[in-house]
């Protein structure tokens, strides 16, 4: 290998280990967020489409003694990077159809939940990052960037809310499955 070319390897080989182990893991976690979860880890990440199309790139962190099939029982934060602009009623819609995959929800416990979600979450656009912290038995909380939205204290909306992603009922199996791929991995 000539000196130029083994220059070049060690430039990309620095760039790579840089991408991979440089930052930690939480760096672009908001602070209360990092904090809630605990040491939080990358557990993976994944992407969205729908016929084709990008809707949003997905991360998911979660904090020591994680377990998969109990996500319920853990804080964890999930980080949504949205591809395409939505509105907070299609989202809300949308969000409650999914959790009724999970549960059986009568019209007025759909409708309260709509309208609950719609009120918290908010527009979306191409470039918007999201990231939603679960709170096991107090709901969940919002922030796009470093600016929390708000939060929701409905711990059963909370629950189901991330099950749409975590949940073995989710409409998105391989989805779930990239989110989970580190805890996957390391489960004996």
């Amino acid at each position: 290998m000539t000196r130029q070319k083994t220059l070049r390897h060690l430039v990309a080989c620095a760039g790579l280990l840089g991408a991979l182990g440089g930052a930690p893991a939480h760096a672009e976690l908001p602070d209360p967020v990092a904090q809630a979860v605990g040491q939080p880890r990358l557990a993976g990440q994944g992407q969205m489409r729908f016929l084709g199309l990008r809707i949003y790139d997905a991360r998911l962190w979660v904090g020591p003694g994680f377990d998969a099939q109990t996500f319920g029982a853990f804080p964890l934060a999930l980080e949504l990077t949205y591809h395409r602009a939505f509105s907070a009623q299609a989202i809300a819609e949308r969000s409650v159809q999914e959790i009724g995959r999970q549960r059986t929800l009568d019209a007025q416990q759909a409708a309260r939940w709509t309208a609950a979600l719609a009120q918290w979450l908010p527009d979306v656009q191409p470039g918007d990052r999201l990231t939603g912290l679960y709170l096991p038995a107090q709901g969940m909380r919002l922030w796009r960037g470093g600016q929390l939205l708000g939060q929701l204290s409905d711990a059963d909306l909370a629950q189901h809310f991330f099950g749409i992603w975590l949940s073995p009922q989710t409409s998105e199996p391989r989805l779930r499955s990239a989110l989970l791929a580190a805890v996957a991995e390391s489960a004996p």
